[in-house]
């Protein structure tokens, strides 16, 4: 038979725990960063929670389950995965003492051990039940007053205008403080700003922007080692990753017109599946290979020749071509850039208005590109082709841009990049959050009215029932803790007000005291270095909501709150616990782990290469 290890709780906390003593060492702003050796013998420095659990080699399927769900989160939000440690271990360290105090634990199972579980399991959906039924309620009622919603044009300022935006480079500066550092953080910060500044399109909405930007980001983007960050910069234009296989001879020449071609200018001798027959044919000519060879040169002039009447100057091709093709192209006084890959062309596309050409045979004026210049440029140690489009009113406010990515070594670089492109998906969550939608707005209205012992104070003036309830896009609260001590406070007054005003409530107050509970680890993790500043900054942020009933600015409030700690996420957080009670949930279901000696576990295991099957079955048995 095959062994059978069978799971109590005990052991999912001690997984969790063991995850969350590596995490913990880069939470946070005082947190450093974690070094890797990999199995070249290459060293890693990071500060990324995802990059950290990626990096580690994990063979107890609880930790790989663990990391999936890390990885999950991290891939739609772009941020939280250390958080999301953290509030797991925090919660199950929770409900573990809990089921352990229960009393007659163990009336209706064979064993104590097995009774915790299944009280720990049930505790475990009672609180993921009511995160999902009253979360977003108390957060839009108890939280959104103490922050504000920037505006698209916050993200899109001008570069000289961001000092007078504290809002936008403070929440970027936070986000990359915890990537990056804080040695960098700001360049990253007005980097990406002046990346969003120019890419923003015209009479579109603002996630359309910030989709383009991070799906299109492995092309508009070079990564350069050997110089300092504070090389980065931004150029006009696109850089294309390839160099020209043809010399690029009319340089200075302008406009400069182009064709994209996906396949071979040249007919191939033979391709997959074709014969050719040789001897003669039907008219008693010969044929041999000497006729095909000719024959097809004879095309390639031909196609050569309909370009020259178009103008173009410029190939830019998906494969490499042949040397007739480069010879011919060279004499044609024609550059060829080949094997550019499907994200640059799709770019180009994209940004030039053109048509690919499939069909050699069929070249039409829609096909071909105008581009204000066409040049070599040196990044590095490698020389790229470069290229510039026309301005258009109809697509774009401002010219296209590449950010030039310098680092010290490829994996800074690699760290850089990643976090430019988390930091667009944690704008996307802050600028169209998940859950908070106007289709639960008329449930909630009763619910604001009821809850005035929670929100008398923090109501939004001037602002219906139904608007107070629903996250505005762009949402942000000051950092350091802000967000889970309104949130705990909100809890525990919410549970008062359950066990006071309704008995039906049976068990809620107990819930919301324990996530009040788990939500305040967060904090303690980050005033780990100083827990007299933990209790400092609870005390004045306590003060500072008995003490104001209306609303102040952003930059007001981060004086009186959390002065100098920057701006996260509202929608972010929210997510995370959420995810992280659903985590918690679904390893709590995990009853035994049936280990099989196949090919697949004699391998490293590694957070990039897992598969939900198993558990899945395990968790269904």
């Amino acid at each position: 038979m095959l062994p059978v290890e069978h799971l109590h709780l005990e052991h999912v906390l001690q997984t969790v725990c063991v995850l969350e003593s590596v995490i913990s060492r880069s939470f946070g702003p005082e947190g450093g960063q974690v070094l890797f050796t990999q199995d070249t013998g290459q060293a890693m420095l990071s500060r990324s929670g995802a990059r950290i659990l990626t990096a580690l080699h994990l063979e107890h399927p609880l930790a790989r389950m663990v990391v999936e769900c890390v990885l999950k989160h991290s891939t739609a939000t772009g941020d939280g995965s250390k958080t999301f440690i953290i509030l797991m271990a925090s919660l199950l360290r929770i409900i573990h003492t809990t089921a352990c105090r229960e009393p007659h634990v163990s009336r209706f199972y064979n064993s104590k051990a097995a009774a915790e579980t299944a009280s720990a399991r049930h505790l475990a959906d009672k609180m993921l039940t009511f995160a999902s039924e009253k979360l977003d309620d108390l957060i839009a009622t108890a939280v959104v007053p103490y922050g504000c919603c920037l505006s698209w044009e916050d993200f899109t300022a001008k570069s000289q205008a961001l000092s007078n935006n504290p809002c936008v480079q403070n929440l970027l500066t936070s986000f990359f403080q915890s990537r990056v550092g804080p040695t960098h953080c700001e360049l990253m910060s007005s980097l990406t700003c002046e990346l969003l500044t120019n890419w923003k399109f015209k009479n579109d909405s603002p996630p359309s922007s910030l989709h383009f930007v991070r799906d299109n980001l492995a092309a508009l983007h070079t990564p350069v080692t050997g110089f300092p960050i504070s090389f980065s910069r931004l150029v006009e234009g696109q850089v294309i990753h390839r160099d020209f296989a043809a010399p690029c001879q009319r340089a200075d020449l302008q406009p400069v017109k182009a064709v994209v071609f996906t396949g071979y200018l040249q007919p191939k001798l033979l391709r997959a599946g074709e014969v050719l027959e040789l001897g003669r044919g039907e008219q008693g000519e010969q044929r041999n290979i000497v006729e095909f060879s000719a024959w097809a040169e004879r095309s390639l002039e031909c196609v050569l020749a309909n370009l020259q009447s178009l103008g173009v100057s410029l190939l830019l091709t998906a494969v490499k071509q042949s040397a007739a093709v480069l010879a011919l192209a060279t004499q044609a006084e024609m550059s060829i850039v080949e094997c550019v890959s499907e994200d640059e062309l799709s770019l180009f596309e994209r940004l030039s208005g053109a048509t690919p050409v499939r069909d050699y045979w069929v070249i039409e004026p829609e096909h071909v590109a105008t581009l204000t210049f066409c040049k070599p440029i040196l990044l590095g140690a490698h020389r790229y082709v470069h290229v510039g489009f026309r301005d258009s009113e109809e697509k774009i406010t401002v010219k296209p841009c590449s950010l030039v990515l310098c680092g010290l070594g490829e994996g800074q670089t690699d760290q850089f990049a990643s976090a430019l492109k988390d930091a667009m998906r944690m704008l996307l969550s802050t600028w169209d959050p998940v859950g908070f939608t106007a289709a639960t707005a008329s449930k909630r209205t009763s619910l604001s009215i009821k809850s005035t012992s929670l929100n008398t104070d923090n109501q939004i003036p001037n602002a219906a029932p139904f608007q107070q309830c629903v996250l505005e896009p762009g949402c942000v609260i000051p950092a350091g803790g802000t967000f889970e001590f309104l949130l705990n406070n909100a809890l525990v007054q919410h549970g008062s007000s359950c066990s006071i005003s309704d008995d039906k409530n049976i068990g809620v107050p107990a819930v919301s005291q324990l996530l009040a509970k788990a939500l305040l680890s967060v904090p303690r993790q980050i005033y780990y270095h100083s827990p007299r500043r933990l209790l400092q900054t609870q005390t004045r942020l306590l003060s500072f909501i008995k003490s104001h009933s209306h609303n102040f600015s952003i930059a007001h409030k981060q004086e009186v709150l959390m002065s100098g700690s920057g701006l996260e996420s509202v929608s972010c957080k929210s997510q995370v616990l959420l995810a992280a009670l659903q985590c918690v949930s679904s390893l709590l279901r995990v009853d035994a782990i049936l280990h099989t000696h196949t090919a697949l576990h004699t391998q490293p295991h590694r957070g990039t290469n897992i598969s939900w099957a198993g558990t899945e079955d395990e968790t269904e048995d």
